[in-house]
């Protein structure tokens, strides 16, 4: 039911919701406003582990959130922006003096200094308590420090975070322009792979889009880790965890072990790969269980080699560094292997990897983990070499990663990140034009209060851990770092609500690591979000992202000198089809057939019609294609050309270009919406012809090369 204003104990759960950043009424894409059902805000609090089934527990509820912060001696977390000093509360007993200062990353020491007076006291569980203001000084360096306090024989701490005003990395782009190609990596195979594209693929993608094209850097789906053997999820964008990698994208015979096989292992490996790689020519459907299945089995014998004193040093040396969050994915992929994602044994123990379960099958399963953290290390090793690759083709940025929003219920990050997940919850997205009937991506989100409880550890790790070989991080759905669209588990997509986040501490943090890196930060800002956000997101140093079908002002086509500067610009997005078949229709064609439109498909028709005609116009006006009743009339890849061309017109410093378009391939790799009613994340790159295009063909592939050129010579 929907809340009546009149009902005080309504009013009362609406305010509670405000407290808590729980939005209690949505405006959608068509512009209107709706309340959110009562029993969604019910279920969201819950999640957020705030009682609101009865008028007395709202009242609590809400009296809770007002005297919680005041039991602290500090906040959980303090995130501040370097170069400005910012006030820290501390609550004490009146009278009593309380001490706080800094040890800072390096281990230096700072007092801080209390400015002004006390407030008036506020009775706590029945204890006078009040606030004084500590200012924490504007000469801290970057970093991550530790802000102590101590008072009425009390102590505590928390992060102490120094973040970056605006990402560097960004402003050393700003009147220079990068060019770059998108691709699904898995999908791009040479006839060395395993049937799907790996990481020395990734490494020639890298040398001949730089070297031979010029390209500034290569822009990859996620990469992230999913189940430890087959089956495994196809999405990357439905992780098991977003900090560690998919050993799938393993090159077996680049792991030096591999060099020292005995000649019976050698030859096991050898005829494996001889069984995979006709795949490599399969143009209809990518097989990942049969490629992963046959690189564990390769893998598990080069494990066996023994490794040199200087190898096996560098293993343990990753090994510290990754610390507690390696071993417990490790244990996690051990623990899978015997438990099927909905055995018992997973919900017997539900302190995850901190409770005795774990404990004892840490000790039995020790091998098995140290094979998947050496799995870890050869992904490390191979992303190393592939962004090395890179830099050294000329590329001024080089491998650009993708972040997914979440990850899988059942996986990894889910069992062993649980503290700071929300529970009974899933994200995704309400309706919009493109997805009228809303999205569930079926994944967890981030529990706002006890992630800053955490001090944000685990989105830190996550973010080095991406970070660490990489030029460029793409962070899917940036507008979820401000809020996220939750949905009741068991709901449709269109009854939920939007969760709000520390968006200055997400964002900073974000900035943080991608300057500790050298890497820049592109935000997919795609979608319904409030018109200031686009704005913080370029003070801060983040690149959004412009594709040129959803660039609209006053329904005619944005001329490329209103698009952004500090921007990604590309034609299209792996969740719409080529630009080949966004031209033929495609996209309405598919989700006509799929059942996914909102309104007739006649008037999905008519308009997809009317907006194609308008661009198609605009690309006349400026000369980038030829007249109405030309002959011979353009081309579909001279089409295609024109509207690379146009997004060259622009200012955007970086522009991207789909490897989908650049070798005429047609088939949409991902409808959203769908999970087994399309293939998606399973089509393998191809050519207008249906037939398989390799790596080994890019370097003398005409349509490429035709593609650059109308970017790199428009007028």
């Amino acid at each position: 039911m929907e809340l009546e204003p009149t009902d005080r104990s309504a009013a009362a759960l609406l305010e509670l919701a405000r407290s808590l950043g729980v939005d209690t009424s949505v405006t959608g894409w068509d512009g209107a406003s709706r309340p959110v059902e009562a029993g969604t805000l019910r279920a969201v609090l819950a999640a957020l582990g705030v009682a609101a089934g009865t008028p007395a527990e709202i009242d609590a509820s809400l009296t809770e959130q007002s005297q919680a912060p005041r039991r602290r001696l500090l906040p959980p977390v303090v995130v501040v922006r370097a170069g400005n000093a910012a006030d820290v509360p501390v609550h004490t007993h009146p009278g009593s003096t309380a001490r706080v200062w800094i040890i800072a990353e390096d281990g230096t020491r700072h007092d801080v200094a209390q400015q002004g007076t006390r407030t008036t006291p506020h009775t706590v569980d029945g204890v006078p308590i009040s606030e004084a203001t500590f200012s924490v000084p504007a000469r801290l360096p970057l970093g991550w420090h530790r802000l102590h306090a101590a008072a009425d024989g009390r102590e505590a701490d928390c992060a102490l975070v120094v973040t970056p005003p605006m990402l560097e990395t960004t402003r050393a782009l700003a009147g220079r322009r990068d060019w770059g190609l998108m691709a699904q990596l898995y999908s791009v195979r040479s006839s060395r792979s395993w049937g799907i594209g790996d990481f020395a693929d990734l490494a020639d993608l890298a040398t001949i889009s730089g070297a031979q094209y010029g390209a500034g850097f290569v822009l990859v789906n996620p990469l992230h880790a999913s189940e430890p053997a087959p089956p495994v999820e196809p999405s990357p964008y439905l992780p098991s965890s977003r900090r560690f990698f998919h050993p799938l994208y393993l090159r077996v015979e680049d792991v030096p072990e591999y060099a020292y096989l005995t000649p019976e292992a050698r030859a096991v490996v050898e005829s494996l790969a001889t069984r995979q790689h006709p795949a490599n020519l399969e143009p209809d459907h990518l097989d990942r269980d049969s490629a992963y299945s046959a690189k564990l089995t390769a893998l598990e014998a080069v494990h066996q080699v023994r490794r040199s004193a200087a190898r096996e040093h560098r293993f343990e040396t990753f090994r510290a560094e990754q610390g507690q969050g390696l071993a417990d994915f490790a244990l996690w992929c051990a623990l899978s292997e015997l438990f099927p994602a909905d055995a018992p044994e997973w919900s017997i123990e539900p302190r995850g990897p901190r409770g005795p379960f774990a404990a004892e099958h840490r000790e039995q399963l020790a091998d098995r983990v140290e094979f998947h953290c050496w799995l870890q290390w050869l992904c490390d090793q191979q992303l190393e070499t592939a962004q090395r690759a890179a830099t050294d083709a000329g590329m001024t940025i080089g491998i650009v990663h993708d972040l997914a929003v979440g990850v899988q219920f059942t996986g990894s990050d889910a069992w062993t990140l649980r503290d700071v997940l929300a529970p009974g919850m899933t994200v995704g997205a309400p309706p919009d034009m493109f997805n009228q009937q809303g999205q569930n991506w079926s994944q967890p989100p981030w529990h706002p209060g006890r992630l800053a409880e955490s001090g944000y550890a685990a989105y830190r790790d996550m973010l080095r851990s991406i970070l660490h070989h990489a030029g460029g991080i793409r962070v899917d759905h940036i507008l979820g770092l401000f809020r996220l669209w939750w949905i009741p588990v068991g709901a449709g997509p269109g009854e939920g609500t939007y969760v709000h986040y520390d968006h200055e501490a997400l964002i900073g943090i974000l900035a943080l690591e991608a300057q500790r890196a050298g890497a820049i930060v592109i935000g997919e800002d795609l979608g319904v979000f409030e018109p200031w956000v686009r704005d913080y997101l370029a003070e801060r140093g983040i690149f959004g992202t412009s594709i040129l079908w959803f660039e609209r002002e006053n329904d005619v086509p944005l001329a490329p000198d209103r698009y952004r500067q500090a921007c990604l610009t590309s034609v299209n997005t792996h969740d719409l089809p080529p630009t080949a078949g966004y031209l033929a229709g495609d996209h309405v064609a598919l989700r006509e057939s799929l059942g996914l439109l909102g309104r007739p498909v006649a008037e999905e028709r008519a308009a997809d019609h009317a907006e194609q005609s308008a661009m198609l116009a605009a690309l006349r006006e400026r000369g980038l294609l030829s007249p109405v009743g030309t002959e011979p009339a353009p081309t579909v890849q001279e089409t295609v050309e024109a509207l690379y061309a146009y997004t060259a017109l622009t200012p955007s410093s970086l522009l991207g270009v789909a490897l989908v378009d650049a070798v005429g391939e047609r088939r949409t790799q991902n409808q959203p919406g769908t999970t087994n009613e399309y293939p998606n994340w399973r089509v393998p790159l191809a050519g207008p012809d249906g037939a398989s295009v390799l790596i080994d063909d890019l370097a003398a592939n005409p349509r490429l090369a035709a593609l650059v050129k109308a970017i790199r010579t428009a007028p």
